[in-house]
């Protein structure tokens, strides 16, 4: 099927648009999580917590969680952002560049930082989390995600190959 008659990239060029938006309403909404964290009440309240529970681990814990989901951000933007310049190139007809290979191997080593971020915010849920109250947060160790990691970078790899190999034939012609 050829490129221009792909409904898949359209979409795909609008999902990451609104990514991007969503990544920034996260990160606000993370940055008012570190500010309210001041309010030790609130926080408990929020997170309905026991106040008889250390409250100040328990918000020591919440503001290095926010800390690091603010952190969180950044990664994100340079994923979705070289994400839409790969969309844009397969839209143009031409995705086996140097370039796309040079932007999956930044993907893939992005990844692997978020993956390693979520081990940490994990096991401070973890620290934190008892049988009584249970912190349970979408993080730590993901089968799925480091999975991700590698096929990124071995899409990198083929990408790189694959643009290797088209300038070796374009020199051979």
């Amino acid at each position: 099927m050829p490129v221009a008659s792909s409904r898949a990239l359209p979409i795909a060029y609008v999902v990451l648009r609104i990514l991007i938006v969503l990544n920034w309403v996260m990160g606000a909404v993370i940055l008012a999580v570190l500010v309210a964290s001041t309010n030790e009440q609130w926080i408990l309240d929020a997170l309905k917590l026991d106040p008889s529970l250390d409250p100040e681990r328990l918000l020591t814990a919440v503001r290095a969680i926010a800390v690091l989901g603010i952190a969180v951000v950044p990664l994100n933007r340079i994923i979705l952002n070289r994400l839409v310049a790969i969309v844009e190139t397969v839209r143009a007809g031409d995705p086996f560049v140097a370039a796309n290979a040079t932007r999956l191997q930044a993907i893939a080593w992005t990844l692997l930082a978020l993956q390693l971020l979520g081990i940490v915010i994990g096991a401070i849920a973890e620290s934190v989390s008892t049988p009584a109250y249970p912190l349970h947060l979408d993080a730590g160790f993901s089968i799925n995600g480091w999975l991700a990691v590698l096929l990124t970078f071995l899409l990198a790899r083929v990408f790189a190959e694959g643009t290797h190999m088209r300038e070796d034939l374009e020199g051979v012609v």
